[in-house]
């Protein structure tokens, strides 16, 4: 038979206190004059008989729930993206360390964006981090400018807002000049999610400036939006397959797009490099077991996750950050898809 849960009540009989004194003493509430002794005598009587505090009191008493929302905007995203798992190892292991949960609120529909204010309107959490924002989200704005504690994972051209992005612009605008720089000229680029994702657009404004420089006009019969998952990089890459002038080589939104393209470039007879060199972004895990490994842009996601975990507590402690707009260095990673070390003769 399961044991019951020991009570404040029974702690207090022990210690020869009021419920209200071991509900100041165990929750640690500022500002209330109990003498040491008696602190004690509750910490050793909690600890006899074994007492767990109830989150949810302790929540009552505080003012906290010690828990903080992750809003992803497309639940698909969980089931197919490499990305996720590793950003959220970061963030799950910062907020452990600072004493707080992480709640995971994925949204089903992207046409309802503002389903996660549910989470702060009933106070279950103590503030969020938003990945992969939609443009039009005036809620989220709202709250920035109330001052909710938010983190988002990207950049926000709002002077209130704290974030922790990669710079996308300039790190898509590497990836795709070095695949001109190998001498290509018909680069494809196939995005990682639809059009409404405010990364999509970021990666895409590199892959144009890019060409741009390298003087070379923008083909859009060469642009193809995926939907997050390796099956949905196939079917673009199949799509820009049946161009006219098929392109040379391949600038993926994200290493997972990247396989699938991969897989559909092999399975059309096609080599990699050869026929057609492949660049991905954020080297996930996989990126280098793929066949060939994969060139790609290393994003940082533990990082990522470490620093938007301990921004985000920051703000819910009333401690203002060092650094709250933050860009993290991400790193072009060479590997054999590209052809460039075959170019090099390395």
């Amino acid at each position: 038979m399961a044991r019951k849960r020991v009570t404040i009540r029974e702690v207090a009989q022990r210690a020869e206190v009021s419920p209200t004194t071991v509900s100041f003493v165990l929750n640690e509430v500022p500002g209330v004059n109990i003498r040491d002794e008696t602190r004690s005598r509750v910490f050793a009587a909690a600890e006899e008989l074994g007492y767990v505090p109830s989150a949810a009191a302790r929540s009552l008493v505080s003012g906290q729930t010690c828990a903080i929302g992750l809003v992803i905007f497309s639940a698909k995203q969980i089931l197919v993206d490499a990305y996720q798992p590793q950003m959220l190892y970061g963030l799950n292991h910062v907020s452990r360390k600072r004493g707080y949960r992480v709640l995971i609120e994925p949204l089903e529909d992207i046409s309802h964006p503002h389903a996660y204010l549910e989470l702060v309107r009933s106070r279950q959490i103590d503030g969020l981090v938003v990945m992969n924002r939609l443009e039009d989200d005036s809620e989220l704005v709202a709250l920035i400018e109330r001052r909710y504690p938010v983190v988002l994972i990207g950049s926000m051209d709002h002077p209130g807002a704290c974030y922790v992005g990669t710079n996308d612009v300039p790190m898509a605008r590497r990836a795709t000049s070095h695949l001109l720089n190998l001498g290509h000229r018909r680069v494809a680029y196939i995005s990682y999610a639809p059009r409404a994702y405010l990364g999509t657009r970021a990666r895409l404004l590199g892959y144009q400036q890019a060409l741009s420089r390298a003087g070379i006009a923008y083909d859009e019969s060469l642009v193809c939006y995926a939907d997050h998952s390796a099956d949905s990089g196939y079917t673009a890459m199949g799509q820009l397959l049946q161009v006219a002038s098929r392109p040379t080589a391949l600038f993926a939104g994200n290493d997972t797009i990247a396989l699938g393209a991969m897989a559909a470039i092999r399975e059309n007879g096609l080599r990699i490099p050869d026929d057609i060199a492949v660049v991905g972004y954020d080297d996930i895990p996989a990126a280098r077991f793929a066949a060939p490994p994969l060139t790609t842009i290393w994003t940082k996601p533990v990082e990522v996750g470490q620093k938007a975990g301990n921004m985000l507590i920051d703000l819910i402690e009333g401690c203002r950050p060092r650094e709250t707009q933050l860009c993290i260095d991400c790193e072009l990673i060479i590997r054999e898809s590209c052809g460039a070390r075959r170019a090099s003769g390395s």
